[in-house]
């Protein structure tokens, strides 16, 4: 039986921890930075940056009080959008949380040697020391953690709040002019570079299943901490606007102790360093706590390895998963250039809250049950805001970050497709919400194709078409006919060099010529529908192919798969060139004799079927009182759930059609629905056949086949 952790962190340690978690080098550090890109308006870059993270602060709330699970982002990712992304989320947002944690025991060095002198050789012995002690205070219990993030964030406020009351008062309006001189671009850049001040604000949800009284304490510390959050950053910064030298600022490491020793004197100075350390301090501690449980709720799902997912006896707490975060944390700290990587990692942080704005779209519309206390007002257009800001923001943060976070997201990818692909046995809410409507889009679609009145075939033929294959191809040419009233056309195609007039060889009579017409004669008279005839002399098969069929206004182009006579040539066009340009579907028939037609199989296995493949199937059958089974070919890691959505809508399909036969998953190591007479299969669905029966190869017109965003989301959903 799976441990449980404890809950025991109230509405005051929620709050400690989530402004512990922003507060520290958001504003310590980058707003001299910041101001180098946007000017003055850096004041005004931190209050939409505050604006920007909440939708995703509205959403991590709702979902917290759904699913109050450790893992935060990873867990509504993952449970919202499928372990795919569920997996990118957890390991990206791990890192990028070991990083930021990094950053800021980091970035509090300048800070602290300004309070104590201490030789440059001991800082990192010291910083390492710290972050040591950080993952000890982390491995003794959450409790303790909490109760000393209220501790450092109390005094670490008092501190911020000094600062500004006694900074007010010496703010000028000199350094406010030309608020706007680096216009929209500079805002935005800026705000995309400040924006990792808020990343904390939601990751008190990563601790959500140690959170007594979820239901409240969840949406009421991550809301009210970031309205307070907000406000102190604005005031803050507009202090620092209005006091610094802005030509100079961009220089230092340490702008709000420069700018307290200009309005506090040195007690204010000395109380901005003890605020600067304990809040870098923080906001490493908040990192360590919540971003260690992102394995851990990871292992659980079987994502990594499950010793990652194991709880302490004495401590109740994630002890593995805490020593791994608290190693990649030290080694970040002796080893990398830190600043760099957290850019890189507020990038991704931004993707993240894309995609926790999309989770909540996918359980709202999909059917898994999701019962959150604490809703999302204005649902959806606040979590369509969420994404599209996100996403412009992304294009404002340069090259390198969108790079990074692009290759945080393929090592995700590639751990999911390397290890928990092959562990996984569920999928996610939007997964689920987007099969069941491609279903029931592609089930409308079939009750249409299968009414489909008038269907004209156009049966192609060469001057080698052996007699049994012409006899096949009008034989399936008549059946899909008869089965909507339509009629069979059938034209044997001559092939004259370019040297030989069309005028004089449409005058020769071979005995070709002749067998041709007796023998479709005869195929004609025993049929039931209307079968057409006649012979077109050309130079190119491949155009004289597609004029006929749009003079004829023909629904099927069929054609001898393999026949020399279609294959084409280095200047003349042949089957590929046929079904680009043909206006209407074109099958191509395998060679084969098709004799009594008992069972027909319908081959899928690149998503799900299309209608007119199951249309064609279903006529076939229903003209010879034939079965027509329906066989999905399985990849290898198809999960059990979703082998069972697909049989459910085998289910669907079986009730439409007029001929159900058997309907099965076929997994790659065999499994068929039967040994039919005939096979029918798309050529979207790239399936290397070894089939003994004939098979028909059916590639769609670009009207009837579906465009390449809905062929991937088919894909994906089954």
């Amino acid at each position: 039986m799976a441990k449980e952790l404890e809950r025991d962190l109230g509405l005051a340690s929620v709050v400690a921890i989530s402004i512990g978690a922003m507060v520290g080098s958001g504003i310590f550090i980058l707003p001299a930075l910041a101001v180098g890109i946007a000017g003055p308006a850096v004041v005004l870059a931190y209050l939409v940056a505050g604006i920007l993270v909440l939708p995703a602060a509205l959403s991590k709330a709702e979902m917290a009080t759904a699913m109050p699970k450790s893992g935060g982002s990873y867990v509504y990712i993952e449970r919202g959008m499928g372990p795919l992304l569920g997996t990118v989320a957890g390991l990206g947002t791990w890192f990028s949380l070991s990083f930021k944690g990094a950053l800021a025991l980091v970035g509090g060095v300048p800070y602290l040697i300004l309070l104590i002198a201490v030789p440059d050789a001991w800082i990192l012995p010291l910083t390492l020391g710290l972050a040591a002690a950080l993952v000890l205070v982390n491995l003794v219990g959450a409790k303790l953690t909490g109760r000393l993030q209220v501790g450092i964030v109390a005094v670490m406020l008092g501190a911020m709040i000094w600062f500004v009351v006694g900074g007010v008062p010496n703010t000028g309006t000199a350094n406010f002019a030309g608020f706007f001189r680096e216009g929209p671009g500079g805002l935005l850049a800026a705000t995309g570079l400040v924006f990792v001040s808020y990343a904390g604000v939601t990751k008190v949800a990563s601790v959500a299943e140690e959170i007594e009284n979820p239901d409240r304490n969840i949406p009421l510390g991550i809301l009210g901490s970031l309205a307070f959050t907000t406000l102190l950053y604005v005031l803050i910064v507009a202090v620092m606007v209005g006091v610094a030298d802005l030509s100079t600022i961009g220089d230092t490491l340490t702008p709000m102790a420069d700018v307290a020793a200009v309005t506090l004197g040195s007690a204010g100075v000395a109380a901005v360093v003890v605020a600067a350390v304990l809040a870098l301090v923080s906001t490493a501690n908040a990192g360590i706590l919540s971003s260690s449980r992102y394995p851990f709720a990871m292992a659980r799902d079987r994502l990594v390895p499950a010793k990652l997912g194991a709880v302490h006896e004495g401590l109740g707490t994630p002890a593995p998963a805490i020593v791994l975060t608290g190693a990649v944390l030290l080694v970040l700290i002796a080893f990398v250039p830190i600043l760099e990587i957290a850019k890189l990692a507020s990038a991704f942080q931004i993707l993240v809250f894309v995609l926790v704005n999309a989770a909540v779209i996918a359980f709202r519309e999909g059917h898994a049950e999701y019962e959150p206390t604490f809703r999302s007002p204005l649902y959806p257009w606040v979590q369509v805001f969420g994404i599209v800001a996100g996403l412009a923001l992304l294009t404002q943060m340069g090259v390198v970050p969108l790079v990074g976070a692009a290759v945080i997201t393929i090592a995700g990818l590639g751990w999911y497709l390397g290890y928990g692909r092959k562990r996984i046995d569920h999928e996610g809410a939007a997964i689920e919400e987007v099969r069941r409507r491609v279903g029931e889009d592609r089930i409308a679609e079939t009750r249409s194709a299968l009414s489909q009145p008038g269907y004209e075939v156009l049966v192609g033929v060469g001057e080698h078409t052996s007699p049994e294959r012409e006899r096949a191809l009008v034989r399936i040419a008549a059946d899909a006919a008869a089965a909507h009233d339509g009629g069979v056309s059938v034209v044997r195609f001559d092939v004259e060099v370019d040297q030989v007039p069309l005028d004089y060889a449409a005058t020769v009579h071979t005995p070709g010529d002749r067998e041709f017409e007796r023998f479709t004669e005869q195929l004609a008279a025993e049929t039931d529908v209307p079968v057409s005839y006649g012979e077109v002399v050309s130079h190119d098969i491949a155009h004289a192919v597609v004029n006929v069929a749009t003079a004829h206004d023909a629904d099927l182009v069929l054609l001898p798969d393999g026949d020399p006579a279609f294959e084409g040539g280095l200047f003349r066009g042949g089957v590929r060139w046929i079904r680009k340009h043909a206006p209407c579907d074109v099958g191509t028939l395998s060679a084969g004799a098709v004799n009594d037609i008992d069972d027909i199989c319908v081959l899928t296995g690149r998503g799900p079927y299309d209608p007119v493949k199951l249309a064609l199937g279903d006529a076939l059958a229903s003209v010879n009182d034939a079965r027509m089974h329906l066989e999905y070919r399985a990849g290898r890691y198809t999960t059990d759930h979703r082998t069972a959505a697909i049989d459910a809508y085998h289910g669907d399909l079986r009730d439409v059609v007029k001929s159900p036969g058997r309907a099965v998953v076929a997994r790659p190591d065999g499994g068929r629905a039967a040994t039919p007479d005939l096979t029918l299969v798309s050529a979207d669905d790239r399936l290397a056949l070894d089939r003994p029966e004939p098979v028909l190869t059916v590639y769609l017109h670009d009207r009837n086949r579906a465009g390449r965003l809905r062929r991937l989301l088919e894909r994906l959903a089954f």
